[in-house]
């Protein structure tokens, strides 16, 4: 009895063992979301992996001083990441960075650091885990070097709200009614937290406020033109603003989470 107890017992501890074995070594492009302290000596990573999505990790003595990632893991940092990841395993092991393009220097200035807060904790709520998803990427990456060129954040922080719901499919109909589906046309269009897109005047909610007509030509041309013809555009910031503050309202809304990095971004108002 005790021997075939013995036996039984290594032949889990093999298992167990090969359960826990590491993966190959994954190499992607990247961008760093949000750098935690774990622990005396390490730090939790939250990334998003080119080929492999979203992605959670630890690096192992990145606290100390003469650490091998020097400023690699701050945020928004755009990196290339080397990783084994583990079966059963939720967080991977991170080996090796290398920096491409750093945008640590934005974060000094007040309003841009509260546009590239919310463009990590929205790709944080929104995106799902370990699915690769290459247009969120270049998003991201095209709107936080659009910060950096013009160190003016208003147009890409709208630019990335309304592409972010639109590639999340959560955006909703510009052109329409959400309630009755009529087609706005010209006709003026109303807004409320507690609506998820535009109702017409017979449909207004309660408490619903009146969307200027110029915001709502801008929130449409966002969703058809390129970034860069829209920065060369002097838009009024009354109207970007206003289209922000909707867009988050429905990020929000669908992801039944409040944004923290909203409260910074509504300061500088």
């Amino acid at each position: 009895m005790q021997v075939g107890r013995r036996i039984r017992e290594r032949r889990e501890r093999a298992v167990g063992r090969r359960a826990d074995t590491p993966m190959p070594l994954h190499e992607s492009e990247a961008i760093i979301l949000q750098s935690y302290p774990l622990g005396e000596a390490d730090r939790l990573v939250s990334f998003l992996s080119r080929s492999s999505g979203r992605m959670r990790g630890v690096a192992k003595a990145a606290k100390r001083t003469k650490s091998k990632f020097g400023s690699t893991l701050e945020r928004l940092s755009y990196i290339r990441i080397w990783y084994f990841e583990r079966e059963r395993r939720d967080l991977v092991s991170i080996t090796q960075t290398e920096l491409i393009e750093s945008f640590l220097e934005l974060f000094s200035d007040y309003e841009s650091g509260a546009a590239l807060a919310l463009f990590s904790e929205i790709s944080e709520v929104v995106l799902p885990e370990k699915e690769a998803l290459d247009a969120p990427f270049r998003l991201l990456l095209l709107c936080a070097r659009a910060v950096k060129a013009t160190h003016k954040s208003e147009v890409p922080l709208a630019y990335f709200c309304l592409w972010t719901l639109k590639l999340a499919g959560w955006m909703p109909p510009l052109d329409s009614c959400v309630i009755c589906g009529r087609a706005l046309g010209e006709e003026q269009a109303f807004v409320a937290p507690s609506l998820h897109g535009l109702a017409c005047s017979r449909c207004r909610p309660a408490g619903a406020r009146l969307l200027p007509k110029e915001s709502i030509a801008l929130a449409r041309r966002m969703t058809t033109q390129k970034l860069e013809q829209l920065v060369e555009v002097s838009a009024p910031p009354i109207a970007v603003r206003e289209i922000t503050s909707i867009a988050l309202d429905w990020i929000e809304w669908q992801a039944e989470k409040r944004l923290i990095s909203r409260k910074m971004w509504e300061q500088k108002i």
